[in-house]
């Protein structure tokens, strides 16, 4: 007991450093199922996935994966009706900070297969797969 009493400071530090590093996956699995570059491709390509970006307007216009509809995050919970729930959806943003936000959201309204893209327009750019602008 004495031990924890003189070492509390360390002990903080431990457990403070540990749910830190624990934070980023279960803030990932919160979103729910992720998929690969290559994985999201084969999706759009066998099922014809249906692909939301939930970056800004702005965001949007400067590039974004080849017909990719535009629903912001902020407007998901609203507009998620325009997304017909036979057909999986896939969101994505930036780096992947609002997609498992989305996704949530997504769920929760009533679609059942939506995946977040796992490292967003950043990995899909770093594939060199096509882009729209």
């Amino acid at each position: 007991m004495q031990f924890l009493l003189d070492n509390y400071f360390l002990i903080a530090a431990a457990v403070v450093s540990g749910a830190l590093l624990a934070w980023p996956m279960l803030r990932s699995r919160a979103g729910g199922p992720a998929l690969s570059t290559l994985q999201a491709t084969q999706l759009i390509n066998a099922r014809n996935a249906q692909v939301v970006d939930v970056r800004e307007a702005g965001e949007y216009g400067a590039a974004s994966l080849p017909n990719a509809r535009n629903i912001p995050l902020g407007e998901i919970d609203k507009r998620a009706a325009e997304l017909r729930k036979e057909r999986p959806v896939i969101v994505f943003c930036n780096g992947g900070g609002r997609a498992p936000r989305a996704a949530a959201r997504l769920r929760a309204a009533g679609l059942a297969e939506v995946y977040v893209l796992e490292g967003g327009l950043a990995a899909w750019r770093e594939a060199g797969l096509p882009l729209k602008s």
